[in-house]
Formats: C-alpha cells, sequence, structure tokens
C-alpha cells in the first residue's frame, strides 16, 4: 500500500492510499481521484520526506521551542469536521429546496434544517423575501454521491 501526500489545483491537501505507483497513476490517468474537499480532479502529487531512523535517538524539544502544527491541514479538518456535523443535523430536500425553504418561512410546515441546491439565482431569491440561506461547498464523498 502506498500513501501519498496530494494537493489540488485549490491548494487542499490530503492523503490518497493506492495498491501501486502504477495503480495512482491509472487512476489520475482515468480522472479517478478528486480532492476530498472541493471534487476539483487536477491533483498533483507532493513530495514525500523519507522515514529514517538512524540511530534510534529523539531529540527532545525544551520549553523554550515552540510545538509546529501543520495549521492548513488542522483547519481542513476542522472544516471537514464542521460539515459533516451540518450533514447529520439537516434533512436533504435536493432541488426542493427554495420551495421547502418558503414554506418553513411562511408557517406551512414545520420548522427544522434543511438543505439542498439552489441557483445563485434562487438563493438570492430567498434573501430579498428574508429567508436566511448559507452556500457550503460539500466535498464530493461527503454528499453521500461521490464517494468511491
Amino acid at each position: 500500500m502506498k500513501v501519498l501526500n496530494l494537493r489540488c489545483e485549490h491548494d487542499h491537501r490530503f492523503e490518497g492510499w493506492f495498491a501501486s505507483e502504477a495503480d495512482f497513476l491509472s487512476q489520475i490517468e482515468r480522472q479517478l481521484v478528486d480532492c476530498p474537499l472541493c471534487g476539483a480532479k487536477d491533483i498533483t502529487r507532493l513530495p514525500t520526506a523519507p522515514h529514517l531512523n538512524v540511530s534510534g535517538a529523539r531529540e527532545t524539544p525544551n520549553a523554550n521551542t515552540p510545538a509546529v502544527t501543520d495549521v492548513h491541514a488542522t483547519g481542513q479538518a476542522q472544516w471537514m469536521r464542521a460539515v459533516r456535523k451540518m450533514l447529520n443535523q439537516t434533512e436533504d430536500v435536493g432541488e426542493r429546496f427554495p420551495e421547502e425553504a418558503r414554506r418553513i418561512h411562511y408557517g406551512e410546515t414545520p420548522e427544522r434544517a434543511i438543505r439542498g441546491k439552489a441557483t445563485r439565482e434562487q438563493a438570492e431569491s430567498l434573501r430579498d423575501e428574508g429567508i436566511e440561506v448559507v452556500s457550503i461547498p460539500v466535498p464530493a464523498g461527503l454528499d453521500g454521491k461521490g464517494m468511491q
């Protein structure tokens, strides 16, 4: 199993697990690999540092050495958790989103958290009516339709 560090055209970084280098290249060529954050298919492989254990000794950081974390990766992980939470706590009404949002707003149906699809024009029309709408891109795979 090969674990590769990958990056999409929007600089989202993620890991990909492949049976071999040939498997990775084959999947890239067939555009089967996409960014889990935005769904982009323009994926590049990042350099991977070799893991060497030359002495078995490890340097212990002292109290004056700040801990360094990958803020970019941490932010992506937090965003993914937030999107998963939103997906778990809302009802997917799909293409009926504008209609259902209006029905809730005007008291025609019980109030509940919904999500779905709306064009930019439909979302703007809802906002003009005083209906709060937030556009959140859902990564392929998290929507339950794109996971491969």
